[in-house]
């Protein structure tokens, strides 16, 4: 009964520590009050020395005994490695092989005479350390039960251990990816990989680069769509708090109920249904960026508290007392007026002055014609691959419909209709036909909004007509052979149509 309780006690003791080295140092203490083994050590292999070190002992003088090694197969200690088998020294000063490195056991006394007993470590069948101990030396004792014993005790260090190597290999792998994920976002973010080169681009890549090293409070205005959010990672991921943790929160996506308790956490039964504390994202952006979406719907009181958060750096839970303070940059956007919010009495003036500190202005699309192909290409690529087509390009007469088309959706909607004709198209080559009608209306691209079906006809038949010229580097020989016909019928078409070949010519 004793040994039984002896291993439920070492049990619990290995699996509650969340420091093996001390559990295991408290398993052997055990082991000395209760079974009258004087020393005891567990010593684990190094696999990348080959030596054996000790781990933790019982009843020797613990700084020499971390000093002391044993190499595999070296005294006993190292047999039993080599071996994975135990071994039993009846009489420890009748044994030469005893190296007597941890104890200085004085072998010829025999006031200190001692049985030694050594008994692998084994994971996956392969020794990885050993448990060694002393006991007083007894003519009769039944040293098989004692190895049954000592196993069963080191089966359950194994096991203690295994469980350790497969938390730290977790722990490991969790970091790794983490430090894979954060270098992904740094690169997927970095401002160089906006698309884009328009002057009015440009102007924002160089407001990024002024402030992203710094610590300023950024106010991102602009129209839905235009890529407010893909500016705020990009500052965040070339910020000196890249490392740190980027949290986003929609205010507009948030009831007005929810907003404060998002923001800044709550207190257990701070309202009904508040079961127990919970961090806002302040607390969970500490140290990194809190990038605070359409903040011109934000509630009065809400305006009021994240006023203070600026001004003093500390904020109180709702339902809680306890003040807590935060390090962390903001980042807003908006795409209202808030100048005229403030007139009517919808924002709070001072809450503006001290957002407004460094404003980047992001344009919309139809200010940026020479960037709609280059976004058009990218997200061609991204859907084919996504969707597993096979689209090699844009026609030249939808190129034209998409850089005509006004984009009350920005950058967002042309995503969308390049993800749509991607869907819809079974060719090689996106054509006007694959834009949706929003694209071909007198509003969208200056065509007749009442199409018969000789004039769609000949729609579709001018776009076949300028891809292959443009195939065709503007060679109507070439064109008319590419679309099967005679030169002289390309002539007549080209005329018809009032195509420009030299358009098409390198």
């Amino acid at each position: 009964m004793r040994k039984l309780a002896s291993l439920l006690e070492i049990g619990q003791t290995l699996a509650d520590s969340h420091n093996l080295k001390m559990a295991l140092g408290e398993a052997l203490e055990t082991l000395g009050h209760h079974h009258g083994m004087v020393r005891s050590f567990v010593m684990l292999l190094d696999h990348d020395s080959e030596q054996m070190r000790t781990e933790a002992s019982f009843g020797l003088n613990g700084e020499n005994a971390r000093r002391v090694s044993y190499r595999i197969g070296e005294g006993i200690v190292g047999r039993v490695v080599e071996s994975g088998k135990p071994i039993i020294v009846p009489q420890t000063s009748r044994e030469p092989m005893l190296l007597n490195r941890l104890s200085g056991r004085e072998r010829n006394s025999s006031r200190h005479e001692f049985s030694f007993v050594c008994v692998p470590i084994m994971i996956n069948r392969k020794p990885i350390g050993v448990l060694g101990v002393d006991l007083k030396y007894k003519e009769d004792r039944d040293f098989d039960r004692t190895i049954k014993f000592l196993s069963i005790v080191a089966s359950m260090i194994a096991q203690a251990l295994k469980v350790e190597h497969l938390i730290e290999a977790d722990k490991q792998r969790l970091l790794d990816e983490n430090i894979h994920l954060k270098q992904e976002l740094r690169e997927r973010y970095d401002f160089s990989h906006i698309i884009g080169n328009s002057s009015a681009l440009r102007q924002v890549y160089e407001q990024v680069t002024q402030v992203a090293r710094t610590n300023t409070t950024v106010l991102l205005r602009g129209e839905s769509g235009t890529g407010k959010e893909l500016i705020a990672h990009a500052i965040h991921y070339n910020s000196l708090r890249a490392s740190k943790p980027f949290i986003k929160v929609n205010a507009a996506a948030l009831p007005e109920t929810l907003i404060e308790s998002e923001l800044f956490g709550y207190e257990k039964g701070a309202f009904t249904g508040a079961q127990g504390r919970k961090k806002g994202r302040f607390e969970l952006a500490e140290g990194g960026t809190l990038f605070l979406d359409e903040i011109g719907d934000l509630n009065m009181s809400t305006q009021i508290k994240l006023l203070r958060v600026l001004q003093e750096r500390e904020f109180e839970r709702l339902g809680g007392t306890e003040t807590i303070k935060v390090n962390v940059r903001l980042i807003v956007a908006t795409n209202k007026q808030l100048e005229k919010a403030i007139a009517e009495n919808e924002f709070r003036e001072d809450l503006f002055y001290r957002l407004n500190v460094f404003q980047i202005f992001m344009p919309p699309l139809r200010e940026r014609k020479s960037d709609i192909l280059l976004l058009a290409d990218h997200f061609l690529e991204k859907y084919s691959r996504e969707h597993g087509k096979s689209i090699k390009r844009i026609s030249t007469p939808a190129i034209d419909m998409l850089t005509s088309y006004h984009w009350p959706g920005n950058v967002r909607e042309l995503e969308n209709i390049i993800e749509r004709a991607v869907l819809v198209c079974e060719s090689s080559v996106i054509h006007g036909h694959h834009l949706p009608p929003t694209l071909q209306t007198a509003e969208g691209s200056g065509t007749i909004t009442r199409l018969s079906l000789e004039a769609a006809v000949e729609t579709y038949e001018r776009d076949i007509i300028q891809d292959a010229l443009k195939t065709a580097h503007g060679n109507r020989a070439k064109a008319a052979k590419l679309l099967d016909t005679t030169e002289r019928i390309m002539g007549y078409k080209v005329k018809k149509y009032k195509i420009d070949c030299n358009r098409f010519r390198d």
